[in-house]
């Protein structure tokens, strides 16, 4: 049986419309999230959510593995830093911003993997020598001094096959560019885009990062969803993280789209959406 790709206003939409085509249930197939969406503003942009649903093969009969003891605390995190544990087994949200005890591992595994069939899309230097250019100007007109370099994207992180480049903001108290959670970053990326597809004539793609904060929250992401990941396949239970804007969930969904003892959805609607890990057993 062949992949299906299908669009709806959410993620979770999308997926029901793939399942009713192949006519298999959640536990039957593996999803990509190929792209989170985002809802329209003011009557105008967003985008559809889009997912790639793929049926599992048959799996060998084999016994059946005995289950885990529930285990009260893992040496891998500190309980301290996480949320209370409900009779349900969900977490609530978890600020994490404070990982600095995992700073011994190296970088490149703290950041989400590239899927293997995400390819970078083509640069048009013409258009990015624009968007540095609007950016700039943007910064002028903030009164903000700093300075804009392109460069193509990265990692997942930094939204490679989603994003045509990003640009990168260097300079002394940039606080203010980033906000709460990056909610002032990303209501400048997106003014951005809509700025410079006016002045080409076309949609554009560019993503904005302001002294490597997404290149650090990315590395928190990647940790927090291997720590939770530890830590349900501890317990059996579902852990659920703070909400997320769609780019970081996104980087959740990636970091454990190959662990198959555990799964992830996005759950919730708006600013309140969130990443659920769940096992898979």
């Amino acid at each position: 049986m062949e992949d299906v790709e299908a669009e709806g206003r959410t993620v979770n939409e999308a997926t029901e419309k793939a399942l009713a085509q192949l006519n298999l249930s959640r536990d039957q197939v593996d999803v990509t999230v190929i792209t989170e969406g985002r809802p329209r503003l003011l009557g105008f942009g967003g985008e559809p959510a889009r997912v790639r649903v793929s049926p599992k093969p048959a799996p060998a009969p084999r016994p059946a593995p005995a289950r885990p003891e529930p285990r009260v605390a893992q040496p891998q995190y500190d309980e301290a830093d996480e949320g209370d544990v409900d009779e349900d087994g969900e977490e609530e949200e978890y600020e994490d911003e404070d990982e600095g005890e995992e700073e011994e591992i190296p970088a490149e595994l703290r950041r989400a993997p590239v899927p293997a069939d995400v390819q970078p899309l083509p640069i048009n230097e013409g258009d990015m020598a624009v968007a540095v250019a609007a950016l700039e100007n943007l910064l002028r007109l903030m009164s903000v001094d700093a300075d804009v370099e392109a460069r193509p994207p990265e990692t997942a992180g930094d939204g490679i096959g989603m994003i045509e480049a990003v640009l990168d903001i260097s300079g002394e108290d940039l606080g203010i560019l980033i906000g709460r959670r990056g909610a002032t970053l990303a209501a400048l990326q997106y003014i951005l885009n809509l700025v410079v597809g006016k002045q080409v004539g076309h949609r554009v793609s560019y993503g904005i990062d302001v002294d490597g904060y997404r290149r650090r929250r990315e590395e928190a992401l990647v940790t927090l969803a291997r720590r939770m990941a530890d830590r349900v396949r501890g317990t059996g239970r579902s852990v659920t993280l703070e909400p997320m804007p769609p780019n970081e969930r996104r980087i959740v969904h990636i970091t454990l789209a190959e662990d198959p003892e555990v799964m992830t959805v996005s759950i919730g609607e708006g600013e309140a959406r969130k990443v659920a890990i769940t096992p898979t057993g």
